[in-house]
């Protein structure tokens, strides 16, 4: 009896040991079934992965750039070789009117997009813009009202009120949904990249237009590298000249503009 319970123990550990292992091998293949599409949706096609990489500021007169090192404000964004059909979206965001500043100050859109001017001040405003990129004109209007704007026409559009001369703001409205603006550090990241040929583009608002041309970069996104690191950006800001700006009828405005509440315009 004693040998026949010391057989039956080593059969017993064989076959536990036997059907440990065949366990081993079901759960390994069920998650290998589990993890292929996962990896290749992450991988392949479906989805290729991201690009990023710096944009400096240099030869910069500006005290944010030259005492704190802030490299924000760089709007980046890829268009497509292969696909230059254009896009429209539907799309909604807003740029806010508060202590008589725009907000945010940069604000880059896809085409098709539409953006709310809420004014959050308790005075009037009459935000406008007359320059090369969607020319409009909200009118006066009062404290805690909006006006809306759809921005169907790619370009660089500079807005500004026409009682403050000192507000002012950019919306750089754009025919791709890869676009990004650097953080303080000037990096940028552009997510869900499909793979193919791209333009990698840069806009900052105190460099000329001659000098973000040269900027342009060719570069390949491939469906087996997650995350492509493009070359740094050095933007000079060496031919930036700033130029007063005129109301919304090309006159000056009075010295004392920015004091105006707006109020003694509303019926004019």
């Amino acid at each position: 009896m004693e040998g026949f319970k010391i057989i039956m123990t080593w059969r017993s550990v064989i076959c536990f040991r036997e059907f440990a292992c065949r366990c081993a091998v079901i759960r390994g293949l069920c998650g290998l079934a589990l993890t292929f599409p996962i990896t290749a949706a992450l991988s392949g096609k479906i989805y290729a992965g991201s690009v990023t990489g710096f944009a400096r500021l240099v030869q910069s007169s500006d005290s944010a750039v030259k005492k704190r090192g802030d490299l924000s404000g760089v709007v980046v964004w890829l268009t497509s070789i292969e696909d230059t059909a254009r896009h429209s979206v539907q799309k909604h965001t807003q740029m806010l009117q508060k202590d008589k500043r725009f907000s945010p100050h940069i604000l880059p859109i896809e085409t098709g997009t539409s953006v709310d001017f809420p004014n959050l001040d308790p005075i009037f405003h009459n935000a406008f813009s007359n320059y090369d990129g969607e020319i409009f004109d909200v009118a006066l209007y009062p404290p805690g009202t909006s006006r809306t704007v759809r921005f169907d026409r790619p370009g660089i559009v500079r807005i500004f009120c026409n009682i403050h001369p000192s507000m002012s703001a950019i919306i750089v409205v754009l025919n791709t949904n890869h676009f990004a603006i650097t953080g303080r550090e000037g990096r940028y990241l552009l997510s869900n990249v499909t793979p193919g040929e791209y333009q990698l583009h840069f806009f900052h608002e105190r460099a000329t237009p001659e000098t973000l041309a040269k900027l342009t970069q060719n570069i390949v996104v491939k469906d087996d590298v997650e995350l492509l690191e493009a070359a740094t950006a050095a933007i000079s800001e060496a031919g930036y000249l700033p130029v007063a700006h005129k109301n919304k009828y090309g006159q000056d405005y009075p010295v004392d503009g920015d004091k105006a509440d707006g109020y003694s315009l509303q019926t004019k």
